[in-house]
């Protein structure tokens, strides 16, 4: 009898071993949440780039692959994210990255239903014990083309082809203008609001809607390569924004403002597969590299190359601050005095355009 039952205990114990080695094996199953299909260039092609970096990270080598990782593109925010973020999480994916604001409460929600699944929130200020925040400070980027905008422009004057008056956007039309008057104190920026991040026919609409009122450099904070696309077509400068897009505006790419996710996301696998991943807040830039300077067109001048590569270096070393009084908002509202500069809430909470933009903000906003 004990002879039988020491031998069905071997064979559960043997079981319960092979079910535990299996799943031990099993890799990791990682998803990323798109607001727009997969381009060549562009805020989902550098979330993409991360995607693409974690698994080179942990499969290429090792004999059985580590993580596993899928994608969902074209998820419009709001209901339609929560519901593709739900379903990821139902289907056994134990990190789930939202690179969208829009994202930010449908990530939080699902996350309440899904204690266990990690998720990274992606310009959201949401956080949860599972729902950590990342961002990167992109007007520090936006602060140096303003500089290289300015001394290229022979009117003075910029255009602005923006989605919406959210915080991050506001930041990055603010340091803009700031970099340019700060070597041109005529300078001005003229702004269009497309109310969508995602429309190539609106931002082309808006970039020829620019060039028609003056300017002659091009900026944007969109989804698409379509404002690089008329710049090339109009023979006007553009400074490209999250990509190098030098192969779409050979002639028009005065610089790229481009942002590095891999590092970061590399990072918050290595974690959640050694068990230490934390909910946690990151706001990198130029310091960290998720912020870079990039690809300038060989027609600028050498000088204006190594003024903002010095005021580059400046900002790192912390010399230099972008939003450092005295600061007035284009309806003459006093936010900070000289000598001081604004903190990270501040920044984080900026609701207001600059003086030196001269499109106020769409009503109710």
């Amino acid at each position: 009898m004990y002879k039988n039952l020491s031998a069905k205990c071997v064979a559960v114990l043997t079981l319960i071993f092979l079910c535990l080695n299996a799943k031990a094996q099993e890799p990791l199953k990682v998803a990323f949440v798109y607001i727009s299909p997969i381009s060549n260039g562009g805020w989902v092609y550098q979330h993409d780039l991360g995607r693409r970096a974690i698994e080179e990270a942990f499969n290429k080598s090792n004999k059985a692959p580590l993580v596993k990782t899928t994608y969902v593109e074209s998820v419009s925010e709001g209901p339609d994210a929560e519901r593709v973020i739900r379903d990821l999480a139902k289907t056994g994916h134990q990190l789930i990255f939202t690179p969208s604001f829009g994202y930010m409460d449908p990530t939080i929600q699902v996350a309440k239903e899904f204690p266990k699944v990690r998720f990274e929130s992606v310009t959201g200020y949401k956080r949860a014990d599972n729902v950590a925040t990342s961002n990167a400070r992109y007007y520090e980027g936006r602060y140096l083309a303003g500089i290289a905008a300015a001394k290229m422009s022979k009117n003075h004057l910029a255009g602005y082809v923006a989605a919406f008056p959210i915080p991050e956007v506001l930041q990055g039309i603010n340091a803009f203008v700031l970099g340019m008057r700060a070597v041109d104190p005529q300078a001005k920026l003229k702004v269009v609001w497309v109310n969508s991040w995602f429309s190539p026919g609106l931002e082309r609409d808006a970039a020829e809607s620019l060039i028609h009122q003056g300017a002659d450099v091009l900026a944007y904070h969109t989804g698409t390569n379509a404002v690089m696309q008329v710049a090339q077509e109009k023979s006007v400068w553009a400074i490209a924004y999250h990509s190098d897009l030098s192969s779409m505006g050979p002639n028009a790419q005065l610089l790229a403002v481009t942002h590095h996710w891999e590092k970061y996301d590399v990072s918050r696998v290595k974690a959640l597969l050694e068990g230490s991943w934390k909910s946690q807040d990151t706001w990198g830039g130029l310091r960290e590299g998720m912020v870079d300077l990039r690809a300038w067109h060989d027609k600028v001048p050498l000088s204006v190359k190594k003024e903002v590569e010095e005021v580059k270096k400046r900002i790192i070393q912390g010399k230099t601050i972008v939003f450092k009084g005295p600061l007035w908002t284009q309806d003459a509202k006093k936010i900070i005095k000289e000598g001081d500069a604004l903190t990270d809430a501040q920044v984080q909470q900026m609701n207001y355009l600059l003086d030196g933009v001269t499109t106020p903000l769409p009503m109710g906003h």
